[in-house]
C-alpha cells in the first residue's frame, strides 16, 4: 500500500528532524564510545579483521525486484528484532 500525503508530510516535518538530531547525538558521542570498545577493530576499513565467513562469489546470484513481489514469507516466525523491541544497546 502507500502512505496518504498527510503521513508522509508530518513525519518529514517533525520525526524525520527528530530522528537526525537523535543521530546527529550519537555521533558526537561514537569516539568516546569506541575508545572504550575495541578501538582497532574496524572490518570496514580493515577488511581482515571481518569475523564473518566468507561468501563464494558463485553462490551469489542477481535478483530483479519484480521477482521479490511473490516471495512466501508465511512459514517465518517474527522474532523480537522483527518487531523493533530491541533497545540501542542490545545491538552493541
Amino acid at each position: 500500500g502507500s502512505l496518504p500525503k498527510w503521513v508522509v508530510n508530518k513525519s518529514s516535518q517533525f520525526l524525520a528532524p527528530k530522528a537526525m538530531k537523535k543521530m546527529y547525538k550519537a555521533c558526537l558521542k561514537y569516539p568516546e564510545w569506541k575508545l572504550k570498545h575495541d578501538p582497532h577493530f574496524k572490518p570496514w576499513l580493515f577488511p581482515e579483521q571481518s569475523r564473518l565467513p566468507a561468501l563464494p562469489l558463485s553462490e551469489l546470484s542477481v535478483q530483479h525486484a519484480d521477482s521479490l513481489e511473490n516471495i512466501d514469507e508465511s512459514s517465518l516466525a517474527e522474532t523480537k528484532d522483527d518487531r523493533g523491541e530491541a533497545s540501542d544497546e542490545d545491538s552493541v
